[in-house]
């Protein structure tokens, strides 16, 4: 009779399957971001949905990097040096960006070491595990700092100072430190365009800033938004495409107020996944209802409490509804917009007029409450 060889069955290792729960762990990111941030109020100006793209790379490149032989390689860190690019564009100090990357890292380590723990790893086995875990987040570090580094030779610093100092006494109204307006053009009798921006990217930033001085003015970053003051627009069409709010000429006196409206705006522009260039005229009813997030949350509960927003149904029942107000109360409309039948827009609005008493023939202000409703309904809670 013959004998059948014995397979060998190997054993899953359980250091492995603990930096693959770490890759995938969308709470983890949150949890690191926001140990990153609220270390680092400076770097806590980076908008913080990017902040949060660049923990998840750098995690998972992190993690793929350890599940490897052999040391990291100069690809695993170009998320980091993009990182540190993007903070010394938007101005944050290297050193609050720096913080804010050893806040992210130590909180890594302690969730790494918890969970390790709790999968009955042998300390030794853990031990090497977390060694090799910070030899990677000490180059990853280095890569910030080289790409911090960089972008402000790029920016040309010195002057870009200077500028950046100016733009936060005027718009920000922070006490003078002797730069004069006229060193970069402004006048006390000229009008000029306040602008807000959330480029980041270095090359983006420096192409609008080169943009904004050929036309006479002057942009940099403040408090972690691209922002600016021009006598003209350039042809913010052709420059670098992304979202640039801008306002009608405002004397210098005003910048304050304009930039203070322009920041609001932009924000309700990102609500809304608006790009390009935008007048905050263009965003006056978005940007007026943003800046009342109680009163939005008061006639979300009063008027939609009977809509869960885990139910797709529902979901459904708000989107037509929300596409009916913003076609007129047009019934054609919306079905052509929606490439629906006129009468499932009518079935729509009828289930929700039963549900909520969404009514028929709005007034203006009726039109108003009900759009804002709907509106923060849809959105983040």
């Amino acid at each position: 009779m013959r004998t059948l060889p014995v397979v060998a069955r190997t054993q899953p290792d359980p250091l492995a399957a603990l930096v693959h729960g770490l890759a995938d762990d969308a709470r983890l990111v949150d949890d690191v971001v926001a140990a990153a941030r609220a270390q680092s109020p400076e770097a806590a100006r980076l908008p913080k949905a990017e902040s949060r793209r660049y923990v998840a790379a750098l995690i998972r490149a992190g993690c793929a990097t350890f599940l490897r032989p052999g040391e990291p390689a100069g690809d695993d860190f170009a998320e980091a040096a993009r990182f540190g690019a993007e903070g010394a564009a938007l101005g944050v100090p290297m050193a609050a960006l720096l913080s804010g990357v050893h806040a992210g890292r130590s909180r890594i380590l302690e969730i790494a070491i918890a969970r390790g723990r709790a999968a009955g790893l042998p300390d030794d086995v853990l031990l090497q595990g977390l060694l090799r875990l910070d030899r990677y987040g000490s180059a990853l570090e280095r890569h910030v700092l080289d790409g911090y580094r960089t972008a402000e030779r790029q920016l040309d610093s010195d002057r870009r100072a200077a500028r950046v100092r100016l733009l936060r006494h005027l718009l920000l109204d922070e006490e003078s430190d002797g730069v004069d307006p006229a060193r970069f053009g402004l006048t006390p009798g000229g009008r000029y365009h306040c602008a807000v921006s959330d480029v980041a990217e270095p090359g983006r930033v420096r192409e609008l800033e080169q943009a904004f001085a050929r036309c006479g003015g002057i942009l940099g970053p403040v408090r972690g938004r691209l922002c600016g003051l021009t006598p003209r627009l350039p042809e913010l069409t052709t420059v670098a495409p992304a979202l640039v709010v801008t306002t009608p000429p405002v004397p210098l006196e005003k910048a304050t107020e304009a930039h203070r409206l322009a920041r609001l705006a932009l924000h309700a522009a990102r609500a809304r996944g608006v790009t390009g260039p935008c007048e905050v005229t263009e965003l006056a009813g978005e940007t007026a209802l943003a800046a009342q997030p109680m009163l939005a949350g008061f006639l979300r509960h009063g008027l939609l409490a009977a809509l869960d927003p885990a139910d797709d149904f529902h979901r459904e029942l708000a989107g037509t509804a929300l596409a009916y107000l913003d076609h007129g109360q047009r019934l054609d409309l919306t079905a052509s917009a929606l490439h629906l039948h006129p009468n499932t827009v009518r079935y729509r609005l009828r289930r929700l007029r039963e549900l909520t008493g969404f009514g028929e023939r709005l007034t203006v202000l009726e039109t108003v409450r009900w759009w804002w409703a709907l509106h923060t309904w849809r959105g983040p809670v």
